[in-house]
């Protein structure tokens, strides 16, 4: 049995409120499967869309009427969590029930320490909200906002992405894992937060990476392997070119001169590996396991996908 954590890519969710409902119940299979093979599992998710939804519904909402305050992204933050938890709880204590595995499954708003003089607020890399094209982009970019281009799939607005430092809630995570509850925890990477004047803590306008929030939750939680699904299946150097090359096991020295070479694009695949690398050398024994949603049982049996170890 391995204490595993599951970050769920954006393929797992969708871009939209019904594909999500959609998306979920087939995500929950894959879930349910590991559970089911004796895993201990704790979930995390990304909310790129989600969040960029919500912050744009807020922003119109502003408009429309003017009187109500702005809406900050540590609050967007905190709504994607738990819109998205409700969805990926409710399908997976349904599915376990449909098992007969009777197991408690909760989401826990989650928030995450990070730094203010985090450099990352000076270059913003995090994709948020729907993909556009570019003469959408322009008009964003007329109205100040920072927006790249992905990986050639179309344009998203980007902000800042600071690195987690500390999960405020851990110990919650931990007391109901061990109790055998299936946690839902560190959402969009958590709600991005900095110490303020005595015990508070004031909300950032920020989106932490998921990967690398699961990578500190794994290592807090002393996980055995923690597995980011994604929309492919193996990791690939030379991408999209002739050369191209499927990753398979691969140790950490390697995996680092990759990153050095230049082979994952930032904001997609960069995170991913960049988390899995801190994970596998953290402590002997570890397992970073990159792969696709559909082929998660086979990644975590060593039968695909693309593992990084010491």
């Amino acid at each position: 049995m391995k204490k595993t954590v599951i970050a769920l890519g954006g393929n797992a969710l969708g871009n939209t409120l019904p594909e999500q409902m959609i998306n979920v119940k087939k995500t929950v299979k894959v879930i349910a499967d590991l559970i089911e093979d004796g895993n201990t599992v704790i979930i995390s998710h990304g909310n790129g869309p989600q969040v960029g939804m919500i912050n744009v519904a807020m922003g119109e909402l502003h408009k429309a009427q003017p009187d109500l305050p702005v809406i900050p992204m540590s609050v967007c933050d905190a709504m994607s969590q738990g819109y998205i938890g409700y969805d990926l709880q409710n399908a997976l204590r349904e599915e376990l029930l449909d098992r007969g595995i009777n197991k408690s499954v909760c989401t826990l708003i989650t928030q995450v320490i990070i730094d203010r003089n985090d450099p990352a607020f000076l270059k913003p890399t995090k994709p948020i909200g729907r993909f556009m094209t570019k003469e959408e982009a322009d008009e964003l970019i007329k109205l100040g906002y920072t927006v790249t281009e992905d990986s050639g799939r179309g344009y998203r607005r980007t902000i800042a992405s600071p690195k987690p430092i500390e999960i405020v809630e851990i110990d919650v995570i931990k007391k109901l894992s061990e109790q055998g509850t299936i946690v839902i925890a560190a959402g969009g990477g958590g709600i991005p937060v900095a110490r303020a004047e005595g015990n508070h803590l004031r909300g950032v306008g920020a989106v932490i990476d998921k990967d690398f929030a699961s990578c500190l939750m794994a290592k807090e939680l002393d996980a055995d392997c923690l597995v980011m699904l994604t929309a492919v299946e193996n990791v690939a150097i030379n991408f999209n070119t002739p050369n191209q090359k499927e990753l398979h096991d691969v140790s950490i020295e390697q995996m680092k001169k990759y990153v050095s070479e230049g082979h994952f694009p930032e904001g997609s695949m960069l995170p991913k590996v960049q988390a899995a690398i801190d994970f596998a050398e953290s402590k002997e024994g570890r397992t970073a396991i990159i792969t696709h949603l559909n082929t998660a049982r086979d990644g975590l049996n060593g039968k695909t996908g693309t593992s990084i170890t010491m």
